[in-house]
């Protein structure tokens, strides 16, 4: 008797892990099928996730913080030229703070243009976050 409990909850556990492998499989796909739709394009050029009206694209606070960065720095107006040293401790903090954000942002920006030009040289697969910076136009 204490067998045939065992057998029917070793079978119960068999079935719940495959319902929730199953699942994942689905997710997975569904997740795929997304990502092709952004980077696919239809037979008259037109991409194929620009045709559907219904889906928003969000801007990630990545983008955002660069965005209001870029504005506190042109309404400054100033660029990081080299200063004597000592000049920082008589500097407005909220200037250093723009200053070295941009810096990093120009940083983050051309070691990212150099691993796109890298990996085209090679001849290997682009990341899908370098994508909208590689140059190619992926709504034609």
């Amino acid at each position: 008797m204490i067998w045939v409990a065992l057998v029917a909850l070793s079978l119960l556990y068999v079935v719940l892990l495959g319902i929730k492998l199953w699942r994942h499989f689905v997710a997975l796909g569904r997740e795929v099928s997304q990502a092709s739709d952004r980077i696919s394009f239809s037979s008259d050029g037109v991409s194929a996730a620009a045709e559907r009206t219904d889906e928003t694209t969000e801007d990630t606070t990545e983008e955002t913080s660069e965005i209001v960065v870029r504005q506190q720095i042109a309404a400054i107006g100033e660029t990081s030229e080299r200063r004597e040293p000592g000049w920082a401790i008589h500097a407005d903090p909220e200037m250093l703070k723009t200053e070295y954000a941009q810096g990093k942002l120009d940083r983050r920006a051309a070691r990212r243009n150099r691993r796109i030009a890298r990996r085209a040289d090679r001849g290997q697969p682009q990341s899908l976050s370098d994508l909208r910076h590689s140059g190619t136009d992926l709504t034609r």
